[in-house]
């Protein structure tokens, strides 16, 4: 096991030789907390876009579902009639330069696998940068939009928002709530306090905690070709190689088991680099994906690849606090 997945592993289900990094998590503390005071009191150079921001964030390290409730709120927004459109860091990207509009036929080295996935799915406009005010910027010139969407971004104060949205996983939560390196918090569990909303990824019902939002398998779809195939294209029973790069592998091998399929699992690491070896068994069985990792391995994958599809279904609370939340913003942004 890596150094990395050890350390997440003591983070969420404890370790006493975490403490030896008490020194380095007080030290991380004191930066990220002097950086959000710097920018409650005006003291960072901010950039504010001319039509509403919305944050959907993490405060933990790691994936949390918020590439799914992306593609929600595009669908959203587009079904209010609203010219959407996405910024991202593009994770592990390298493109010719940045700020960069990430093209459906890019690859997912060139634009990064998150970013590449959401405009092959919706077709949005989406632009890649370290600094996201710039990409913000960038996508304004290119474009006429009535709001955008920045996928991550919670600690990135160079850009003014007008909506925090922050994912939590429910089965996992927030480990030992301490920050990092001693845990997973990018800050303190009390930014939660501040933030506009949480929502609850796998959670069943509301809570005091946040919203429920639930990953909903909807169909498999052939990752060389592109087929797609209803859920039952696989039988009960079916044994499977399931791979996931993703933060929280588990996840996705759970929800195929609960398709009652028998997953042998693969676990990688998050934004793996997969090549034709990491997905070549000694037996005939199929091998599925989650669509993150299949926009990586198109380009090679073999012709019994395969990848599971999942919607985002957030709470009907959280669709009408949505709304109340978003339509005086678009008022006030005319």
């Amino acid at each position: 096991m890596k150094l990395g997945e050890r350390l997440q592993r003591a983070w969420y289900q404890g370790h006493r030789a975490l403490s030896v990094l008490w020194p380095l998590e007080q030290l991380y503390r004191f930066i990220v907390q002097r950086k959000r005071a710097q920018f409650l009191r005006g003291e960072t150079e901010t950039y504010r876009a001319p039509v509403p921001v919305i944050i959907v964030g993490n405060l933990t390290v790691g994936g949390t579902g918020k590439t799914p409730l992306i593609l929600w709120l595009i669908e959203y927004c587009r079904a209010q009639g609203l010219r959407v459109g996405v910024v991202s860091r593009g994770y592990g990207a390298q493109p010719p330069s940045v700020p960069w509009s990430v093209s459906a036929s890019d690859s997912a080295q060139q634009a990064g696998d998150e970013p590449l996935l959401i405009v092959q799915r919706s077709g949005v406009p989406l632009v890649i940068a370290p600094q996201r005010a710039q990409a913000v910027q960038q996508l304004l010139v290119e474009q006429a939009l009535d709001i955008i969407l920045s996928d991550d971004g919670l600690q990135h104060y160079g850009l003014a928002r007008d909506i925090e949205l922050v994912l939590i996983d429910a089965a996992r939560g927030l480990g030992n709530q301490r920050c990092l390196p001693m845990g997973p918090l990018r800050e303190p569990v009390e930014r939660l306090q501040s933030v506009d909303a949480i929502l609850l990824n796998g959670a069943q019902s509301d809570s005091e905690q946040g919203f429920a939002m639930q990953l909903q398998p909807t169909e498999l779809v052939h990752v060389r070709t592109g087929r797609r195939e209803p859920l039952t294209y696989f039988p009960v029973g079916q044994r499977m190689h399931a791979v996931a790069g993703i933060g929280n592998p588990q996840r996705f091998f759970n929800t195929l088991e609960t398709l009652q399929w028998l997953p042998i699992a693969h676990p990688f690491a998050d934004h793996a680099e997969f090549t034709a070896q990491d997905l070549e068994f000694s037996d005939d069985y199929p091998v599925l994906m989650t669509e993150k990792d299949a926009v990586k391995c198109r380009a090679f994958a073999a012709d019994h690849c395969w990848y599971l599809q999942v919607a985002a279904q957030p709470s009907a609370a959280f669709a009408a606090w949505f709304a109340q939340r978003l339509q005086p913003l678009l008022t006030d942004s005319l």
